[in-house]
């Protein structure tokens, strides 16, 4: 094969076909701080980013983190209602909005909020099919335009902004998770941030796709960390698989951030297609958010090599578990041991502190890592609880080696009968049935159970499955409690633009119906 690459860029974001040097992205971000500075912007306040992968996302976050402001990514799926929620929840000051995502929420901004416009870039209004309201109003400022009327703030970056994410439930209203840097011990600091960045691959002269959505907490700390140490960043603007092959294998890409569903979607393209891009330059992949089926990452290990590391945190917690491809071959399925300073131990809903091999509600700290408040709610940080660390909701259990096994999140578990279940094992079997493309399983109401499983099947195209096949094979690799008693079939699944699937959208039809929401 001919290798075509595009080695004419180094340090800076390519966004489209529109590449910025990293110095002319800084001098950005400090015209548009000191222009932030005079919109009220000051330490503790925070500016809202309701924008698709683009370069002013992070011109904007830069600029926030120079006056000690937090940024905070809105994720642009959401209602007017939501959107409106967050950032009078946040106390946003100003809004920094793709044209598009403003048009239908002006009315939902809240008064004395200062709204900054991004025109919805060619490439991005492509990729989502945007047909209109790419444009700005006569009445938005332009962020190009306006962070050009300002002298850059003379004070310099630190370190890369710590955004303010809000974390989604699937009941009630999300959670800003504020970080507290303040009384963190310098030395447990430092540590912790050296082993994270070796471990996650964030070094200078790194050359990365940031292949998810900057709302959601690990795209986002990647891209920022990686542009601020001067790196090469493709923003993609929508997750494509064949197209990050020819994006790696265009630019020499060498490190990436990626989820599961990617590792699919990549595993499920043709030999022939897979066969036509070198990936030989890739030196560091790194996935978390969801864990991996077993079969799914040999098969990635196989095709990229012992370059595949995983990890295991919270929008709340950081990273605090991990391990490299050597590690999980010889523990398959873990998501690794602690990092320095990190702390995991398992407890019953009793309170008990749970044996090896034994599951139980995970609980973590990283005493490196600074501390968390959710914004407005300080009382909701101590539910969350439980001898000074902290869980996000996660069933899993540790080994004798020390390393942690996920067994699914708690709010997805499902209660049938009195027996736990865990749908994370089913979909891991759905997934190796030819003919399913992807699948969600969930709880809904039975009337002499409680609960009774459901499985939301996406076929490939063109398959015949059945509602018995799929029972049949569920039956056939796990026990007969764990055979969904109803089976859908979709052509496609609703996703976030992360590829992860809306569960909660799948759930929540069945138990409006039954009037109840447990």
């Amino acid at each position: 094969m001919q290798l075509t690459t595009n080695l004419k860029f180094d340090g800076g974001v390519l966004a489209g076909d529109v590449f910025t040097p990293t110095e002319e992205l800084l001098e950005h971000a400090a015209r548009a701080a000191t222009g932030l500075a005079g919109l009220g912007v000051g330490p503790g306040d925070a500016v809202a980013l309701l924008m698709r992968n683009d370069l002013p996302f992070v011109e904007a976050s830069f600029a926030a983190a120079q006056l000690g402001a937090a940024p905070v990514p809105v994720n642009w799926h959401g209602t007017a209602d939501e959107v409106g929620y967050i950032l009078a929840d946040s106390k946003a000051k100003v809004l920094v909005v793709h044209a598009d995502l403003l048009a239908p929420l002006r009315t939902a901004v809240p008064e004395g909020v200062a709204v900054i416009g991004v025109p919805t870039p060619a490439a991005v209004a492509k990729r989502y099919d945007i047909a209109a309201l790419c444009e700005l109003p006569a009445d938005v400022p332009s962020w190009s335009d306006w962070l050009q009327g300002f002298d850059p703030w003379d004070r310099e970056l630190e370190g890369a902004p710590l955004s303010m994410i809000y974390t989604s439930g699937t009941t009630g209203r999300p959670k800003g998770v504020r970080r507290l840097p303040e009384g963190l011990d310098p030395e447990l600091q430092a540590v912790y941030h050296e082993e994270l960045k070796r471990f996650l691959g964030l070094e200078p002269g790194m050359r990365t796709v940031v292949t998810g959505p900057m709302y959601h907490t690990a795209p986002n700390n990647h891209a920022l960390i990686a542009a601020q140490l001067g790196g090469f960043v493709v923003l993609q603007p929508r997750f494509d698989a064949e197209e990050l092959l020819e994006l790696v294998e265009l630019h020499r890409i060498s490190h990436l951030h990626m989820v599961p569903t990617m590792f699919v979607r990549l595993l499920k393209l043709d030999d022939a297609v897979r066969a036509r891009y070198d990936v030989s330059s890739i030196r560091h992949v790194v996935h978390a958010a969801a864990p991996c089926p077993p079969d799914v990452k040999w098969a990635m290990i196989e095709w990229w090599g012992p370059v595949v590391h995983e990890y295991y945190g919270g929008t709340e917690t950081g990273a605090i578990v991990g391990c490299t491809s050597e590690e999980w071959l010889a523990h398959p399925g873990t998501v690794g041991q602690p990092l320095a300073t990190a702390s995991v131990r398992i407890f019953d809903e009793h309170g008990n502190e749970q044996p090896p091999n034994v599951p139980g509600e995970v609980y973590v700290r990283a005493a490196g890592y600074p501390d968390f408040t959710y914004q407005g709610k300080p009382d909701a940080r101590s539910e969350v609880e439980r001898q000074g660390l902290v869980t996000v909701g996660d069933i899993g259990y540790l080994d004798e080696d020390g390393f942690l096994y996920l067994c699914d999140r708690k709010r997805d578990m499902v209660i049938s009968g009195g027996v736990n279940i865990y749908p994370i094992e089913i979909e891991a079997c759905l997934l190796k049935l030819e003919g399913v493309r992807d699948c969600a399983v969930f709880g809904i109401p039975d009337e002499e159970f409680g609960e009774s499983l459901a499985a939301a099947v996406e076929c490939e195209a063109g398959c015949e499955l059945t509602v018995d096949a799929v029972k049949a094979h569920v039956r056939e690799h796990l026990a007969g409690f764990k055979v969904p008693r109803l089976v859908t079939f979709h052509d496609e699944l609703p996703r976030e633009d992360s590829g992860k699937i809306f569960k909660r959208k799948l759930r929540a039809p069945y138990w409006e119906a039954a009037g109840r929401a447990i």
